[in-house]
């Protein structure tokens, strides 16, 4: 099982950026965190980097179900979203999988919210693949 789906854009980074959190949007996700490491490397390390964002996001609706059926479900919260620069100057989207993130946890309304997370960030992915010319 991959731990994760990936489109990759050629966009420029920003426009690649707004895309990924208007998708996520359409998808009913909020960014509740964003790190961007090409900063945090440049500031903590005084290395240069590729820009490399990551969005942690999260479904209120379904955080919630998950929540109420384990309360320690937050320790694998929120969903990672990776935005990245490659070497050909692509910029390439990835998503986690959540169903592989959180199969060690058996549960089921558990998995049942996994199986949907995972489904609507397939969604997002594929929206943002239309990107691709």
């Amino acid at each position: 099982m991959t731990y994760c789906f990936s489109t990759r854009v050629d966009r420029k980074f920003d426009d690649a950026v707004t895309a990924t959190k208007e998708a996520l949007k359409h998808h009913y996700f909020k960014v509740v965190t964003e790190l961007d490491m090409k900063e945090n490397f440049k500031t903590g390390l005084d290395v240069e980097f590729r820009p490399y964002l990551i969005l942690g996001v999260c479904n209120p609706q379904l955080t919630y179900r998950a929540l109420q059926a384990e309360d320690k479900i937050g320790t694998m919260l929120p969903c990672n979203i990776v935005i990245q620069e490659t070497a050909d100057h692509r910029v390439e989207i990835s998503a986690v999988d959540p169903v592989a993130s959180m199969q060690a946890i058996s549960h089921v309304v558990v998995g049942q919210v996994a199986n949907d997370i995972r489904s609507q960030l397939q969604a997002v992915i594929a929206e943002l693949d239309e990107l691709r010319a």
